[in-house]
């Protein structure tokens, strides 16, 4: 089957995230509503989203619009119609009639439902026409989210449902998981189940919200939203129409009965407009007293109103074992919460999937979780899960599982693909060594190096982990969303706020020996970027020897922001990408300004089609729809560069003050405008100076080390500022920039 061509019928949230993510593959899309105004309007929307939903904005116009009385024969010459209008049974089966009166024989038809059963949906279709009819249940926002269910029953073709999944796995990078057809189907059949547990088992152990979100959250593997902040985050009243539609579905004898039973403070909240975020506020509210505003949680035993806490548990590393083992009152709620979620995970195999792991990937990619519930058995143990279980009879699984104790029951991972992803390799490594910042794994003619701290930022243990593994050629990439955020600032600030402005120093200074040691190591280095590739993160990119990104990237060096500039060759290497063009041969103040304009503003770029006018990637680079195959690429470019030599150390002619003056009276007229402060222009100047080359004229030659120790510099002037102090600790409290 070979889909050429798709109409998506309902141009709301949902159709139009399709049709955009149709377009950013290459796909002829239209897009059609009652109304042509109507999808005209969502096609405007897609144009100025943000997180944008297309890679390449200036392709909007492949997205075609219409209306479903005018432009209907768009069917006739589709390969596939997606349904997604609202969620009413009756338009459903009209717009299936008027579909199936005038597709071409063969074309898939499907609805991106996320809760009505096949079986009702094509109650009104011929045997033949229910051979073509599925369910392709698309996550929000489409572009990023990486779970594609396809729902199927037993009147599907089946050979058809392999050959869509195979297309919207290569073409639209999706990890699509075929299921059956059962209220919910996978994702959020397990997911809303997990989320009332957290939630109901907080109320039961009298919890805070605070304290529930700690738990339930990086601890586990989870977002940091954790339960509580996750459902202000959905819209309470939302979740409490999810829960109503599974009470209605769901047998009286599944478990998920219990944790869907009505609460009485969540039911006030809504009934007075508390329904979240979109609302006057949820669990959490940001109240303003003054001009100031703060935080708070509510009371789940009083419904009062306090300022939040933040919760310490000691830990921010995933160790559930470490975790449901602790002998205490976090310890309780962890182990209720995790065991419970397994217990009916494991309940529904194989009545959803016949693979078990399908359900972890679905948790994976829908719900951005680190490890899904039989991972987390893998983890915590066979023996020491039945050590501490109480009562599953009915449940197959683990009645099996505990007869055999088969301590490796998991197998392979991610079945539903045929590429070979880094999931699946990371079990087949010959040794596994590392520390608490990152993993190294080994085979034979290649390494691994993936970061495992809070947004992968990069300290001491990363950098010892990087510089170790290039004994191969190596392969940085990560399963988590982000590559890296940068690196550790809160690391920084604890030596800052000792006024040990001696180990700052040394610690860049081993970020850029190491960033040099990638770049000119024996072997190959690749980096495999996905999500956050920031700061740091980017100055390890840049270093290496060849990217592999995956289109769903935010790129870029922000560390004005804070207060600081890059300094671990972030300057340096996008001054040698500038300065290899037309312009720089012909003007030698043009590279400098460039990236004095890019660094400056701390510019980022969300995909590549943003990311090469800036030179954050560059045309030779690798992009990638799916993020599943970013191991696989990055290993064929191993293979393809046996012979391969480290490149030349750079050489530098800059222009110095010639170019300084241009950049200072760009300052000027910026702080006159008001649109940089006091600290800015310093931060900035610190930059240009950078630029500039510093005391040098353009007959001078300057080495990759002479700019180093610029960066060096400007950044240890800057952090041992009270401004840019000030900045990083108002970043890593709120996430928000401080303008001073």
């Amino acid at each position: 089957m070979n889909i050429k061509k798709v109409v998506v019928i309902g141009s709301g949230t949902m159709g139009s995230g399709i049709a955009a993510h149709l377009c950013n593959a290459n796909i002829p899309v239209t897009l059609l509503d009652l109304k042509t105004e109507i999808s005209e309007k969502a096609r405007d929307r897609i144009h100025k989203s943000k997180p944008p939903l297309l890679i390449d904005k200036s392709k909007i116009n492949n997205i075609k619009v219409g209306n479903i009385s005018d432009n209907f024969d768009a069917v006739k010459d589709a390969d596939w119609v997606v349904e997604a209008v609202v969620e009413r049974i009756d338009i459903k089966h009209q717009i299936y009639e008027k579909i199936f009166k005038v597709r071409k024989d063969g074309a898939i038809v499907s609805s991106n439902t996320s809760s009505i059963p096949i079986k009702i949906l094509s109650e009104h279709l011929t045997n033949i026409e229910k051979k073509d009819f599925c369910i392709t249940h698309f996550f929000n926002p489409v572009r990023y989210m990486g779970l594609l269910e396809i729902v199927k029953n037993e009147n599907n073709d089946l050979n058809k449902i392999n050959q869509l999944k195979k297309f919207c796995e290569v073409e639209l990078g999706k990890g699509a998981i075929i299921c059956n057809d059962t209220p919910g189907f996978l994702g959020n059949r397990v997911g809303v189940y997990a989320m009332q547990v957290a939630m109901t088992e907080a109320f039961k152990m009298k919890l805070s919200i605070e304290e529930a979100d700690a738990i339930f959250g990086r601890p586990m593997g989870i977002p940091k939203t954790g339960v509580f902040g996750l459902y202000d985050l959905i819209g309470i009243d939302l979740m409490a129409d999810v829960l109503k539609s599974f009470i209605k579905e769901l047998p009286k004898s599944d478990e998920f009965h219990e944790v869907a039973k009505e609460i009485p403070l969540v039911k006030k909240l809504i009934e007075t407009g508390y329904t979240g975020r979109k609302g006057k506020g949820g669990f959490y509210r940001m109240n303003k007293t003054g001009s100031i505003k703060v935080m708070e949680a509510i009371n789940l035993e009083t419904g009062d109103y306090s300022i939040s806490k933040k919760i310490d548990i000691k830990t921010d590393q995933v160790d559930l074992k470490r975790l449901i083992n602790r002998k205490d009152k976090y310890g309780d709620y962890a182990w209720s919460v995790i065991s419970k979620i397994i217990k009916y995970a494991s309940s529904l195999v194989p009545k959803i999937t016949k693979e078990f792991n399908d359900i972890d990937e679905a948790m994976r990619l829908g719900f951005n979780w680190s490890k899904g519930p039989f991972e987390m058995l893998e983890e915590i143990g066979v023996k020491n899960f039945f050590d501490k279980i109480d009562d599953f009879k009915g449940n197959n699984f683990l009645e099996e599982l505990s007869k055999n104790k088969n301590e490796n029951f998991y197998g392979e991972r991610q079945k539903y693909t045929n590429i070979e992803t880094l999931g699946k390799v990371k079990k087949t490594a010959s040794s596994v060594d590392g520390n608490n910042s990152a993993k190294i794994y080994r085979f034979n003619d290649y390494n691994i190096v993936e970061f495992t701290t809070k947004a992968n930022a990069l300290d001491y243990d990363s950098m010892d982990a990087l510089k170790k593994a290039t004994d191969k050629p190596l392969i940085i990439i990560n399963e988590s969303m982000q590559f890296s955020a940068g690196v550790n600032l809160t690391y920084t600030m604890e030596f800052a706020d000792k006024r040990d402005f001696k180990s700052i120093e040394k610690f860049i200074k081993y970020f850029q020996e190491t960033c040099k040691h990638l770049k000119y190591s024996k072997y190959p280095v690749i980096s495999a970027p996905s999500g956050l590739t920031l700061g740091g993160g980017f100055e390890v990119m840049v270093q290496s020897n060849f990217v592999a990104s995956h289109t769903n990237i935010v790129v870029g060096l922000v560390e004005t922001i804070v207060g600081l500039i890059p300094a671990g060759g972030g300057c340096k290497e996008m001054l040698a990408r500038w300065l290899d063009t037309d312009e720089a041969k012909k003007d030698p103040n043009f590279a400098p300004l460039k990236v004095f304009d890019i660094i400056g503003y701390g510019k980022t770029a969300t995909s590549p089609v943003e990311a090469e006018p800036m030179k954050y990637l560059m045309p030779e680079d690798k992009k990638i729809m799916n993020r599943n195959s970013l191991f696989e690429v990055s290993k064929k470019i191993i293979m393809e560069n046996t012979d391969f030599k480290a490149p030349e150390e750079l050489k530098f002619n800059l222009p110095g003050k010639s170019v300084l003056e241009d950049m200072n009276k760009i300052l000027d007229n910026l702080y006159n405008e008001k649109i940089i402060l006091d600290h800015g222009v310093i931060v900035a100047k610190e930059l240009a100076n950078v630029l500039s080359g510093g005391d040098t004229t353009i007959d001078k030659t300057l080495s990759e080390n002479d700019l180093f120790k610029l960066e060096l510099d400007a950044f240890m002037k800057l952090i041992e500022t009270k401004e840019t102090q000030d900045r990083i600790k108002h970043t890593l409290a709120t996430g928000k920039p401080l303008v001073n």
